[in-house]
């Protein structure tokens, strides 16, 4: 006599989620290569200035992670659309799962991913600050303070940063798989919004405009509430265009 053992959505989720950290190890080893990339570029500084009279005279770097954290936008962004890719998802298949499954494993996996990111940009960032130390010709360093609650708020506010890019990157690399053409409408879209806010400073332009949500929310909880709405949404979004996608193939 045969008994079937009803297997529950989490269970099966937890599988796939294994599966996606032991196999996609190359999402961490391309984060390391980012971050060094994103340090190698912020030891240049990002402007400063100078000043002096016939006694002495001084030169004004300014040194931030933004760099860094530039260059780990765009990993998650990538990161997402490559797991949207076609042999990534058949890699589901090797499990008794639904689109549900895969799609949960895929924003915990992300998710983890995320916070990976967080914790690294904070380490990659003091990194910073040691490199410079070491720098020669130094005399006088400034350093602003940061409390506990500041830490803790970057901290989670850049992993809610690397979450937007991921969720975003997910819904474009399922429009992606949905159609090629999107290939090159989205890009043409960025790039013609970047170029008119450059070349047309007075107008505003909708990237830019939707960016400014979150860039200038000065509210953590706020600023929480936006982007874990716009990551449900692009989630949302990418779960139901697959549903199409599925049948197709």
């Amino acid at each position: 006599m045969m008994y079937l053992t009803k297997v529950s959505l989490w269970d099966v989720v937890k599988k796939q989620f294994r599966f996606k950290m032991k196999s996609y190890r190359g999402v961490f080893t391309s984060l390391m290569m980012l971050q060094i990339m994103g340090l190698l570029f912020s030891l240049g500084g990002e402007g400063g200035g100078g000043g002096g009279s016939e006694s002495f005279s001084y030169d004004m770097n300014y040194y931030s992670g933004n760099f860094i954290l530039v260059f780990m936008m765009i990993w998650a962004f990538i990161s997402a659309i490559i797991v949207t890719t076609q042999a990534y998802r058949y890699d589901d298949y090797s499990f008794v799962a639904n689109r549900l499954s895969s799609h949960l494993s895929n924003i915990l996996f992300l998710g983890l991913a995320s916070v990976i990111g967080g914790i690294t940009f904070v380490l990659a960032s003091q990194s910073l600050k040691l490199a410079f130390l070491f720098q020669k010709d130094r005399e006088f360093i400034e350093s602003q303070p940061m409390t506990v609650m500041q830490m803790t708020e970057g901290l989670a506010a850049t992993i809610l940063y690397l979450f937007l890019f991921t969720a975003l990157g997910y819904m474009v690399g399922m429009l992606v798989q949905r159609n090629k053409i999107f290939t090159i409408i989205l890009p043409a879209l960025l790039f013609g919004s970047l170029f008119l806010n450059v070349f047309l400073a007075s107008e505003s332009t909708y990237v830019i405009d939707i960016g400014q949500i979150f860039v200038r929310e000065t509210s953590f909880l706020l600023f929480l509430v936006k982007v874990l709405l716009t990551s449900a949404l692009a989630y949302g979004i990418a779960a139901w265009i697959s549903n199409s996608l599925e049948v197709r193939k």
